[in-house]
Formats: structure tokens, sequence, C-alpha cells
């Protein structure tokens, strides 16, 4: 069994139990906005979701709110993990909340923010752009050894210059 941190508190928010506040008031909009885009992609714990594109939307539904996520793949093995650290993220603030899974349109590299791609690059993971470029010497001389990755939404490739091995992210427009 994986054990993950709890999310951490967001803007002195501190995480309290799964039964929605009594008083009946919702979290205002920011802070909701705050801890979806605070959750960690599962894969890839460098990059949260939201930098990733793939929290689509959310809106309340009576005193549930309901939010929308679009995975890589359609076949993405963390799925699951996606949608529970979603619920789990906003369960844990006293948020009722389900997630709902959304194919179409299917998820594009274009929907990860520029932030997103900075933290892919720093990680050591070429992000999805036209021209690959080494993310650790930032050489243009490299090659794809293997369009199967470390997951199925990366390939490995390897820099001539430095000789160093990368995770690719692979394009999806």
């Amino acid at each position: 069994m994986v054990s993950r941190p709890a999310p951490a508190p967001v803007d002195g928010w501190t995480p309290r139990s799964a039964q929605p506040d009594p008083s009946g008031a919702r979290p205002p909009d920011a802070r909701i906005e705050a801890w979806l885009s605070a959750i960690p992609d599962p894969e890839i714990p460098a990059i949260t979701l939201a930098d990733l594109g793939v929290i689509r939307g959310w809106t309340w539904v009576g005193d549930v709110l309901h939010v929308s996520v679009t995975p890589t793949y359609s076949g993405c093995p963390a799925t699951a993990a996606i949608e529970l650290a979603v619920e789990t993220a906003l369960r844990d603030r006293g948020v009722p909340a389900t997630v709902e899974r959304v194919i179409t349109p299917p998820w594009s590299t274009d929907w990860i923010t520029p932030e997103g791609h900075a933290k892919l690059e720093a990680y050591g993971i070429a992000p999805p752009t036209d021209g690959v470029r080494c993310p650790r010497c930032h050489a243009a001389r490299v090659h794809e050894v293997s369009r199967f990755g470390s997951t199925p939404c990366k390939a490995q490739w390897r820099c001539d210059a430095c000789g160093e091995p990368f995770d690719r992210f692979k394009c999806h427009r």
C-alpha cells in the first residue's frame, strides 16, 4: 500500500472532518481553486493536476461539489488515483465531493500551463514542445531511444551532448 502525505493547509485553512459545514456555508471559490490547484499528479509529483490541465472544472449541485477531470489518456493507469486524490483533498476539508471522468474532448498537451512546462523541465522531463531539448543541459542534440518511457504519457530520450537519458512528455494535440 502506498502512503501519501496529507494535503497541506491552504490559506490557513486547516483540514477538518469530512462532514459538511453544519452552518451550510460553502468555502469561497478562491479557496476551492487553491485546494484543487495544490493536488500533485500521482505519477509526476513535481507537477499539479491543475498544471497538467486535467481538472476541467467544478460546480455545486446542492451541497455536493462536482469536479470534472479529463485523464491524459483514456486508459491512464493513474486515473483512479487522480480521482481519489481530488475527492480526498476536498473531503478532508469538509467539502462533500464527487469526481466525474470526462473524456470528450480528449486531453491535449496544449492544456499544460506554462508553469507546468517549467516544472516538468526542472524535474528532468522534457515538456511537450515542438523542439526537444535536454532538460539537464538544454542541448538540442537529442534522440528518441524508445517511444515507451516510464509511464504511458512519456517516451525515453537521450542527450547526445551530455549523454544523460531523460523522459519526454509525449505531445497530444
